[in-house]
């Protein structure tokens, strides 16, 4: 049985809706920049989206071939190497692409140690010359500077390190080592020009409120130079391992959103502070790449309801990340792994993709938000909405919308984009062709085709300035709809009356 809910509508209503969906995306390491397919991804994501920022791991690791030392009459000296730095930002600003900076890892000839993380090995470890470390930072935002232009580099955020509170990422979580390194990084960029900011502590899920009371009394109290704050969120539980895959339950996206709340809190405990800007530097459902969630329909209802009041608290919030270019946990075996991309590699759009199409569309004026929709007027007579329906505990529902006497009297086009679990599935579609690793030239355009949404048009007259739709959302669905003025101009004899099919 279909739940039925009825909610009216008025034009004129504002509803808190931040809508910063588009601002960032994150990405793979730097290096995988230099590979055709994952070019070819992100060039479709920002043809079909259009993301502002793009943050990734990796700037100094060594297969980006940045630091390097050489003997000369007895002394070691640096020298820097920007070939590949300049491959991978030249691309992202062809894209309309600013770089949201990550500094970090470790390259090796900086290393205190050799604890590394991830299949490409990551060093994790502080480095043994603060100094050269300073110089390093100052070198590659120099170089930038020149390349990019002042103005252009000022416009950057930059971002300390990534999840330091993890010993996997940051040798033993050593929380007095990151705020050294923070100290050093932060004024190093500082150095160059004054206006660029720069936050962390890029925290994510263990000990992280401690972690961001005792950062922020530590630049409060040394005057470290601090402009927004970072964190990450994910929407699960402690992983269950079964071959190559690992399986999560999820959160509800209220305790999601409330762990940012809490982090919004203690931001504002700090009267300096108060107010800053915080940004997700990361957020998805599941936070390892082996999850198949990420390739599911719930995973775009989830991110739905969530990109509806990220913005709310946040003043970024980052997917991670655009494509299955990645390679954290190794190299994926098929196309659909569980890896966190918004596409699969060969191109194909996961469900998730839509929920972002979606919501760069609805803009930011609205009138209407909940649980379930949040709807927008387009300032041209028009309204745009997306609904969802995150049916763990749920089944399907149809929601009916009734507009005030607002709207004009005429004629007015509906248009529905449907994504649900029959009619824009991939996953399925994959798995009904035998779950091929490696899918052949046509397996993979059935694959495609199953990947888009439902398209459903429809026309209706306001006479009374009332008028209503209805939308039936199965399990696991997001619906785009706008509703649009038009004025009909068929031509001289086209009677629509007379045309089966089009009535």
């Amino acid at each position: 049985m279909t739940e039925k809910r009825k909610y009216k509508l008025n034009c004129s209503d504002r509803a808190e809706f931040h809508n910063n969906a588009a601002y960032c995306i994150g990405t793979g390491r730097m290096n995988l920049a230099l590979r055709h397919e994952y070019h070819k991804q992100l060039k479709k994501v920002q043809e079909d989206i259009g993301f502002s920022h793009i943050r990734g791991h990796g700037l100094f690791c060594d297969d980006m071939a940045v630091y390097h030392t050489y003997m000369e009459e007895g002394e070691e000296k640096t020298e820097y190497n920007f070939t590949y730095i300049d491959l991978v930002f030249d691309d992202y600003r062809a894209l309309g692409l600013k770089p949201f900076v990550e500094l970090g890892f470790m390259p090796e000839k900086l290393a205190s140690g050799n604890q590394t993380v991830f299949y490409w090995k990551g060093n994790v470890t502080p480095p043994k010359d603060y100094g050269k470390w300073a110089e390093l930072v100052s070198a590659v935002i120099g170089h930038w500077i020149e390349r990019y232009g002042r103005e252009e580099v000022a416009a950057w955020p930059f971002e300390v390190w990534n999840e330091p509170n993890l010993p996997g990422f940051w040798k033993d979580a050593d929380e007095k080592e990151y705020f050294k390194l923070y100290e050093v990084t932060s004024r190093a960029v500082k150095s160059c020009d004054s206006r660029i900011r720069v936050g962390g502590p890029a925290i994510c899920g263990v000990n992280d409120e401690h972690w961001l009371r005792s950062f922020l009394q530590f630049c409060s109290v040394n005057q470290v130079p601090l402009d927004f704050v970072t964190r990450h969120a994910y929407g699960t539980e402690a992983p269950e391992k079964d071959g190559h895959y690992q399986y999560q339950r999820l959160r509800t996206p209220e305790a999601f959103m409330e762990e940012l709340r809490t982090s919004r809190s203690i931001i504002d405990s700090f009267k300096e502070y108060a107010g800053m800007e915080m940004h997700i530097t990361e957020f998805n459902t599941s936070y390892t790449p082996l999850n198949p969630i990420h390739d599911t329909n719930l995973n775009a209802a989830y991110v739905a309801r969530l990109l509806s009041e990220l913005g709310d608290i946040c003043a970024s919030y980052s997917y991670w990340t655009f494509g299955d270019v990645f390679e954290e946990e190794g190299v994926s075996f098929t196309p659909f792994s569980g890896c966190f991309g918004l596409l699969a590699n060969g191109g194909i759009p996961k469900p998730t993709y839509w929920s972002f199409v979606f919501f760069k569309k609805l803009g930011s004026c609205a009138i209407f938000k909940n649980e379930y929709a949040v709807i927008t007027k387009d300032g041209k007579g028009g309204t745009r909405g997306v609904c969802w329906n995150i049916a763990e505990e749920q089944g399907d529902f149809t929601l009916t919308l009734e507009f005030s006497a607002e709207l004009e009297n005429g004629s007015y086009a509906v248009v529905q984009k449907l994504v649900d679990e029959e009619t824009c599935n991939p996953l399925k579609a994959w798995v009904d062709l035998g779950t091929p690793a490696n899918p052949s030239r046509e397996e993979l355009a059935v694959i495609k085709e199953c990947a888009l949404p439902r398209v459903k048009t429809g026309r209706f007259e306001v006479t009374e300035g009332r008028a209503g739709i209805e939308i039936t959302l199965s399990s696991n669905g997001v619906c785009y709809f706008e509703i649009t003025p038009i004025n009909p101009k068929a031509d001289r004899g086209f009677r629509v009356e007379l045309i089966r099919g089009a009535r």
